[in-house]
């Protein structure tokens, strides 16, 4: 007789496949949250829903990279775990089915990244519980047949959330559908340390968390040990894997096969000083004595197409190659020799030589930036993985203040 797995077993087997364990303290400390069982899985199985779980809805939003990139990190876990078992969809709910302000979150992330202490205000004004709970509840009252028709059309077994402000309202329709115990709710929380109190809702029936310090806090906004694991990041599979070699991988992307290389990246929505780091870099990679370069120059512009366009147009002394959104981030990452994404540590004015700057990128193979900011956890996460030496040169207040990042 075969014995089909828990839907319990195999959500936990698909984030040991794509979690990172790196951030989440000492093992030990996380053998507490890891080795909780319960005493009768069939009890389990009994409370938290279906006997077979075939259809898992990944609720997203593009506010950020991030998010996407979590949903498809735990989407090709699925796959190559599973097969064909699972039917996999990954959906922005918000967008597709809501009005506004649900369907207009993109758009709102992006203006208030750019004014950051908006954004800052927002963070925090909306952080008590009573508060965002006001207002989810006012929003859901408007627009609940909406998500309702919308979670209901795949009729999931397994709803696994990316976004903290995808908690609240989907729970709320399962519960008032009578749906709280057939379908199975998950939250996997992307923000690698301090993160927005709305991850936290005490009626999932699993909270993944990157790190102790998340599930600690967790556990200050009512969850239970039982209903915590930490399982680190979601990352993408295919940087657990074997790649190309570097020598091999700049044919491919056409770089320059000698020059050493930079990565330069600002999130999903290419935030941050882009621009002027890339104009320092392109004067701090250029030997004007020996009339050449000395480096050579990649830029992840992401959705931002004003800057890509910007910096195409720019005549450059060194090799650059400016991308859009990028899908191939394990070979850019592979390809290069450090990588420049978003925190506040690093300020290049700070360096009044090209030597100083050059020395610090290519000097060392490993050398380690501390910061009481972080930001782009997944992507620091994929550097770390491929072993890149990580500068970080700015940050969003709000969730990505509070910890400290070593690369």
């Amino acid at each position: 007789m075969v014995m089909a797995a828990s839907p319990r077993k195999s959500i936990n087997t698909v984030f040991q496949r794509v979690g990172v364990y790196g951030f989440g303290g000492s093992s030990q400390k996380r053998q507490k949250y890891d080795d909780i069982q319960d005493e009768d899985d069939t009890l389990e199985l009994e409370q938290i829903g279906a006997e077979r779980t075939k259809t898992v809805l990944i609720l997203m939003s593009d506010t950020g990279g991030g998010h996407r990139a979590s949903a498809e990190a735990i989407r090709d876990a699925f796959q190559l775990e599973y097969g064909d078992e699972y039917r996999i969809i990954v959906k922005d709910v918000w967008k597709e089915y809501t009005g506004w302000p649900l369907n207009d979150m993109e758009n709102q992330y992006k203006f208030m990244v750019k004014h950051v202490q908006l954004w800052k205000v927002a963070f925090h004004s909306t952080s008590p519980r009573w508060i965002h709970s006001l207002y989810l509840a006012a929003i859901a009252a408007f627009y609940a047949k909406e998500v309702e028709a919308g979670l209901m059309e795949y009729k999931p077994d397994i709803i696994i959330s990316v976004h903290p402000l995808m908690q609240h309202i989907p729970l709320w329709v399962l519960k008032w559908q009578g749906l709280e115990k057939k379908v199975i709710f998950v939250t996997v929380i992307t923000d690698l340390n301090t993160c927005h109190r709305t991850w936290f809702h005490p009626g999932v029936n699993r909270l993944y968390c990157p790190s102790e310090e998340v599930a600690k806090r967790s556990l200050l906004d009512g969850l239970e040990e039982s209903q915590i694991r930490v399982f680190g990041l979601p990352i993408r599979p295919t940087f657990c894997r074997a790649v190309l070699s570097k020598d091999d991988l700049r044919v491919e992307l056409e770089m320059d096969p000698e020059l050493p290389a930079v990565l330069l990246m600002g999130g999903g929505e290419g935030m941050g000083p882009v621009k002027k780091t890339a104009k320092a870099l392109g004067e701090s990679l250029y030997n004007a004595e020996l009339g050449k370069p000395i480096g050579q120059l990649v830029i992840i512009c992401g959705r931002n197409e004003s800057l890509a366009s910007t910096l195409r147009s720019t005549e450059w002394k060194i090799p650059v190659k400016v991308r859009g959104f990028e899908t191939q981030m394990v070979k850019w990452m592979g390809a290069c020799d450090c990588i420049i994404t978003k925190v506040s540590f690093l300020n290049l004015e700070l360096y009044t030589s090209p030597f100083q700057l050059c020395f610090m990128i290519f000097g060392t193979n490993s050398f380690q930036l501390y910061s009481d900011s972080q930001a782009g956890p997944g992507t620091i996460t994929e550097a770390l993985i491929r072993g890149l030496p990580i500068i970080l040169n700015d940050y969003i207040p709000g969730q990505v203040r509070g910890s400290k990042v070593m690369s």
